[in-house]
């Protein structure tokens, strides 16, 4: 009879569970060391035990050295992997918004009323139905925006007329201050008024040595000049004596 197949299930008693992990381990060794020198192939293996141990081989001097040829060539197949998917998505993405556009241009030349031949019935109906909506939505916005700059030019024209008021009100005060008497007071500030000039008396300083300054108005000077004098007139030629 030939050998059945053996069925690999978890060996159950712990000591022979160690004991197989351990023929195995050299097993699994000693066909790595034979397969890196006899295909001349880096070849490195890692095993770790139910505890956790580590058991590791390495075909090179250093085990990094696998390691780090094993990430360099990981990484570049995800770039690769990458660049293939991204390739493939955004030549799906040109090829949908390629027809994104052409059903935008055809919307476009129904709404201004070409291309409407191959339309039907029903597509014509919804085309005017989304016309008479716009039409709507434009002549409502027309009207916000009329009834707006009524309003603002109905608060121009009463800031003007409350100014035009104002100034009304300077004019008329102005006409009534120019009406009235023009005279110097302190009411009045700002104008330009004449003073009332009233006759003063200039002192004339009348020297007489032993005494004290005495003053004498320029009336009184007017008036003894002009008064003709009663005295008997001096002879011109004692005037002369006496101016010497």
């Amino acid at each position: 009879m030939g050998r059945g197949r053996v069925q690999l299930k978890q060996i159950e008693n712990k000591i022979s569970r160690q004991v197989t992990f351990s023929k195995r381990r050299m097993g699994l060794r000693k066909k790595a060391h034979e397969i890196s020198v006899l295909c001349d192939a880096q070849v490195a293996l890692i095993v770790f035990n139910a505890k956790g141990r580590l058991f590791e081989y390495s075909s090179e001097s250093s085990m990094e050295n696998v390691l780090e040829r094993y990430e360099r060539h990981a990484h570049s197949v995800q770039l690769v992997g990458a660049g293939d998917e991204s390739q493939g998505n955004w030549s799906l993405q040109c090829f949908k918004l390629t027809g994104k556009v052409e059903v935008l241009e055809k919307n476009l030349r129904n709404f201004v009323g070409q291309d409407l031949d191959h339309l039907s019935m029903r597509e014509l109906q919804s085309l005017e139905h989304q016309l008479d909506t716009a039409l709507k939505r434009i002549r409502t916005r027309k009207n916000q925006i009329m009834n707006e700059s009524i309003s603002e030019l109905q608060k121009k024209a009463k800031e003007l007329k409350e100014h035009n008021s104002i100034l009304e009100k300077k004019i008329k005060e102005q006409e009534k201050t120019m009406a009235e008497p023009t005279h110097c007071g302190p009411e009045i500030l700002g104008q330009t008024c004449l003073p009332v000039l009233q006759p003063q008396k200039r002192l004339i300083p009348s020297l007489t040595l032993g005494e004290n300054l005495q003053a004498a108005t320029i009336e009184e000077v007017v008036e003894a000049r002009t008064v003709p004098s009663t005295s008997t007139l001096i002879p011109p030629w004692m005037l002369h004596h006496f101016t010497r």
